[in-house]
């Protein structure tokens, strides 16, 4: 006889993680709901990560392993092992609170309409004061397609979900490094109520070793591939928000992105993106002014910045 199936099913995908898997592990040890499977996905792993896992005793901890297929491929292979009415992930870098499981049931199971609950999230480790707390906004009202479609402000832990909605979505976008779990949920929370509690549960670690969040340029232009999927996918909604809005979250997002980049001296992401933004048309003439050197060499750019700093110097840093 099969064990009775847990009311949630944790997919965490696994890659060199070793360091990071007591603190993320623990954390899910640590619920005050008990009634989960942890179904932890090695995904090809150089390091002693799978050894770690495969060492722990707790038979609620589930170990699979396959050859290294990126971060998309690896949670759908856990979707289909997962058994759980509900549906959560974690990244094996991350945490959560203690009660994270028990505070997204008690908002969500209440809900028979509703697909998804989320919750405010932190950020450990990042220098200069950007680790405040943050619960992002209400997203069920008038507005709620397009405030979601110009950004979905959870990361890929802060949610419970009914697995049936993820299944319904299709999954996690394979061809996205980036962006994967906003187009999910895009497709998902458009679909049906989602719930906010407004707590802080879950926490995002920055650590010194390379992530996906710091790929910039490729973060912003998955970003974009994801709205440009979602458009082509649903016409009825690109034609509600009419060209030009479309344009502004999509194209204008981007320049944003690339401004963002520009400003902190990330040249090489921000040439890529205003190189993007430029073929697409888009931006003002003083934006072009901007962006028109991103044709050029790097190092003629780079002197280029320098010479206008000197010229024009400020107090926050920009030109």
């Amino acid at each position: 006889m099969s064990d009775p199936a847990p009311a949630v099913s944790i997919i965490m995908p696994c890659y060199n993680a070793v360091a990071h898997l007591p603190g993320s592990v623990g954390s899910v040890l640590a619920q005050t709901f008990a009634n989960w499977e942890l179904i932890a996905m090695d995904d090809g792993s150089s390091d002693d990560t799978l050894a770690w896992l495969r060492a722990q005793t707790d038979s609620r901890l589930h170990v699979h392993t396959h050859a290294n297929c990126g971060v998309s491929t690896t949670r759908n292979a856990g979707l289909a092992l997962a058994r759980g009415e509900y549906i959560a992930f974690l990244d094996a870098d991350d945490t959560w609170a203690a009660n994270f499981l028990e505070k997204m049931l008690a908002a969500l199971q209440p809900r028979p309409d509703a697909v998804l609950a989320y919750c405010g999230w932190q950020n450990r480790g990042l220098p200069g004061g950007r680790d405040e707390p943050f619960v992002p906004p209400d997203y069920e009202n008038d507005a709620k397609g397009e405030t979601l479609f110009a950004g979905c402000r959870w990361p890929i832990h802060a949610a419970l979900v009914k697995r049936e909605a993820v299944l319904a979505a299709g999954g996690f976008d394979t061809r996205l490094k980036n962006a994967e779990d906003y187009a999910l949920w895009l497709r998902i929370a458009t679909t049906a109520p989602i719930v906010r509690v407004p707590e802080v549960l879950a926490f995002y670690h920055f650590h010194g070793s390379a992530q996906a969040s710091s790929n910039k340029a490729r973060a912003a232009l998955h970003h974009l591939h994801a709205q440009q999927h979602y458009l082509a996918q649903h016409p009825d909604f690109q034609a509600s928000l009419g060209k030009k809005r479309a344009r502004f979250l999509t194209h204008g997002e981007l320049l944003k992105r690339g401004y963002d980049c520009y400003w902190q001296r990330d040249l090489p992401a921000a040439r890529q993106i205003f190189r993007t933004v430029m073929k697409q048309g888009y931006g003002t003439l003083a934006d072009w002014k901007y962006m028109l050197p991103a044709w050029l060499p790097e190092s003629w750019h780079r002197r280029l910045i320098g010479i206008l700093d000197r010229k024009a110097p400020t107090t926050d840093g920009q030109l």
